[in-house]
């Protein structure tokens, strides 16, 4: 059973209130009372994972079986969970009201709530509570950031480390504040009738299910779809991301982070055809929370110039310089290069620097093979580095044996991490990263890697 939430990854699963749960799942036959914990939450800021706003633990495309089975047969047994929590408006709502009753963030306490109760009883299960793992995609990684950096950076002891697939410990996307959220607070409440109420929340929450369900429905995927994100709140979220982190203020454990090659092809709103239209993108508030000045704005036309050899997918990587269908629009390989990476990549490797900077294990990867779940326009799209068996199922051929045994290199790096608290069975590249001027820092910036297959 799903938690409710709005948009295409829904994948029509039944939904439901009543979805706070975690599904565990262990080897069996196997006696050890000290397995390793893998914890897994998915891609709708449900991994811990997309958008905040959609998705969950029954999508067999996140199915931790996979994960299990594959931990046996190469002899490095995990417990495996997947956990849910509430999404969009029905947790990351926001507004004065919600402020003064201390209800912001709540879906990420529900996340809190599961790493607790594994902390607690995991034991009863075989597995040991001093090696839990979690493991995160897209706002699910991002979850794993705001555990990390949670409650000004308390250790609570839940977990020995983090996994990170396309989302850092600095968010892609500014943080709104309750002040910003309130008007749509307001129009959702005036919208099933509470206009006149003294306390709209409460008005809100008597509201029959289905009545509340259809109006959210329609406002959900508006020119805002970022509104159900965590919020800075003073408590979960004590400071903005960035200052915290300046100041050392997270939970010290080893990271693998990574993102895909051509990270920003898919989340675009739509075609951007004109140098007008992608400097309206870029100066609008529904742009991931970012509204850009014109001096801004000028800057980044001269970074990420219209020009096929610069933009993604690479003319590389395409094979030529192709003619995009007119549904991409003209401007999409420049806009989506700039989106790759101020969504993601950029955060990314920033989170592999601060972990060095810190002395602390980070491994970090880029992804770089296209599999079958995508148009050839999109490249090495977000979500590419899922490989399920379900992708795997499309292609025939060598072509399917290679991602076989791709998707078998994942595996093994999921599984390690919480086996041995690192990322060891896989071979790493030392890489060092450069400063002003092109100096070297004189610190690892991590371990680095490219999946690829040949």
């Amino acid at each position: 059973m799903e938690c409710i939430g709005y948009g295409s990854d829904q994948k029509g699963y039944l939904q439901s209130e009543d979805c706070l749960y975690l599904n565990v799942v262990r080897p069996a036959g196997y006696d050890s009372p000290s397995l390793p914990v893998l914890v897994y939450s998915r891609r709708s800021m449900n991994e811990i994972c997309g958008g905040f706003a959609r998705g969950g633990t029954p999508d067999l495309r996140y199915n931790v079986t996979v994960i299990l089975e594959h931990s046996v047969n190469i002899g490095q047994q995990i417990i495996a969970l997947s956990i849910a929590y509430r999404l969009g408006p029905w947790r990351f709502f926001n507004g004065v009201e919600f402020a003064h009753e201390g209800s912001l963030n709540l879906g990420l306490k529900d996340q809190r709530l599961a790493l607790h109760w594994v902390k607690e009883n995991i034991a009863g299960f075989g597995g040991d509570p001093n090696k839990v793992v979690i493991y995160g995609r897209s706002a699910g990684s991002e979850s794993v950031g705001y555990h990390v950096r949670a409650y000004n950076g308390r250790d609570d002891v839940l977990f020995r480390g983090g996994m990170m697939e396309s989302g850092a410990v600095l968010p892609g996307s500014a943080l709104k504040l309750t002040w910003t959220h309130e008007p749509w607070f307001q129009k959702i409440a005036d919208e099933a009738g509470c206009f006149q109420a003294i306390c709209k929340l409460d008005c809100l929450r008597r509201m029959p299910f289905t009545v509340l369900n259809n109006i959210l429905n329609t406002t959900a995927n508006d020119t805002t779809p970022y509104n159900w994100r965590p919020t800075l709140d003073g408590d979960f979220v004590a400071q903005y991301p960035s200052e915290q982190l300046d100041a050392g203020d997270l939970v010290k454990v080893p990271k693998m982070i990574g993102y895909t090659t051509d990270e920003g092809t898919t989340e675009l709103p739509g075609p951007v055809n004109t140098t007008a239209e992608l400097k309206e993108y870029l100066s609008s508030t529904t742009t991931y929370g970012w509204a850009l000045d014109d001096r801004v704005v000028s800057e980044l036309f001269k970074l990420y110039p219209n020009n096929t050899s610069l933009g993604i997918p690479s003319s590389e990587e395409l094979g030529g310089n192709v003619t995009f269908p007119q549904t991409y629009g003209a401007a999409f390989r420049q806009i989506a290069a700039y989106h790759g990476d101020a969504q993601f990549i950029a955060a990314t490797r920033y989170t592999c620097e601060l972990w060095a900077a810190h002395n602390l294990t980070a491994y970090c990867y880029r992804f770089n093979t296209k599999t079958g779940d995508y148009n050839w326009e999109e490249g090495v799209a977000h979500f590419s580095d899922v490989i399920s068996y379900s992708t795997i199922l499309m292609v025939m051929g060598s072509v399917r044996t290679r991602l076989a045994m791709l998707q078998r290199a994942m595996l093994i790096l999921i599984i390690s991490c919480p086996a041995h608290g690192s990322a060891s069975l896989i071979v790493w590249i030392l890489m060092r990263g450069l400063g002003a001027g092109g100096r070297p820092l004189g610190r690892r910036i991590g371990r680095y890697m490219i999946l690829r297959t040949h």
